[in-house]
């Protein structure tokens, strides 16, 4: 079998992202090339917690579940973290990514189009409004690095430029190491590190995405900036607006289940499991336990 281009991984942990698992996964069988290979990751302890139709449903579509050990791995527990795990399991490909599990592909995608060979792709992050761009001053001072000379604007535009801070919700890197090592081993050691500084207050949960631009260099890599449209983080100033219907949007990064339905795509959702799956799974596996309190 020849060693797939890119593998998308991402979290299937009960009682809801195993649900939203199977719907991230109906939208890459729809958009992606068959020969994109998909895994989804659960904590080994929490294994036999997923429901059986989730099984049934990586089958049917051609996606693998495997248990990966989470327990233990942070000084304190830190279920965030669970990301920048499920990125350093083994894997026989040329590129991974790592997609947050309250997502959705909505267009015809190609590998060329997200991955960038000597980097890792992601996306800025949307907002900034837990912590002052000082943090840096710490964060890269603790590995006698150099803050970046470049500057960027959040996703939702900053009113000035900032030091690039990027979201952890989808990234997409090469598995071959850089000079500094392999990225996703260099950024669970990037994220350890940063977790002893004490100064930093709001280390959880934002502790993935303020390693990330760090392990990024550390590496030996550079950053490829997705266009918002291949990574569309909706919620917070954009909560209650449509998708805008003069660009192509290729993902959309929802959170939940509501505001899907408030950009109208809770629809198709189902329509894509339908249409991968068959009829049986369609309700099952578009519901999680917010749905029943609507």
């Amino acid at each position: 079998m020849a060693t797939p281009r890119l593998t998308l991984t991402y979290i299937v942990e009960p009682p809801e992202y195993d649900i939203l698992a199977c719907s991230l996964l109906a939208s890459i069988r729809t958009h992606f090339p068959k020969s994109v290979a998909c895994i989804g990751y659960v904590p080994e302890h929490r294994m036999d917690e997923v429901h059986p139709a989730v099984f049934k449903a990586h089958e049917i579509m051609g996606g693998e579940i495997r248990p990966m050990k989470t327990e233990g791995m942070w000084d304190e527990p830190y279920p965030h973290g669970n990301k920048i795990i499920a990125a350093m399991q083994p894997r026989d490909s040329q590129y991974s990514a790592f997609v947050d599990s309250d997502v959705l592909f909505l267009r015809k995608n190609a590998v060329a189009n997200i991955a960038k060979a000597g980097h890792v792709s992601c996306s800025m992050a949307a907002s900034m409004v837990w912590a002052e761009q000082s943090i840096w001053d710490d964060i890269y001072g603790a590995f006698d690095m150099p803050i970046p000379e470049e500057r960027m604007h959040l996703m939702r535009r900053s009113a000035k430029p900032v030091i690039p801070y990027f979201s952890a919700g989808f990234v997409i890197f090469p598995e071959k190491p850089g000079k500094g090592g392999r990225f996703p081993d260099v950024w669970y050691d990037t994220a350890r590190e940063i977790d002893k500084i004490e100064t930093l207050e709001k280390r959880r949960p934002y502790l993935d995405q303020m390693s990330l631009p760090v392990a990024i260099q550390r590496a030996g890599l550079k950053w490829n900036v997705l266009p918002e449209e291949q990574h569309y983080i909706l919620g917070g100033k954009l909560r209650g607006e449509p998708l805008p219907e003069d660009r192509e949007i290729f993902t959309i990064h929802y959170r939940k289940h509501k505001i899907l339905r408030e950009v109208g795509q809770m629809k198709y959702a189902r329509r894509m499991m339908f249409e991968q799956t068959g009829q049986h799974f369609v309700r099952r596996l578009t519901e999680t336990p917010e749905d029943s309190a609507d």
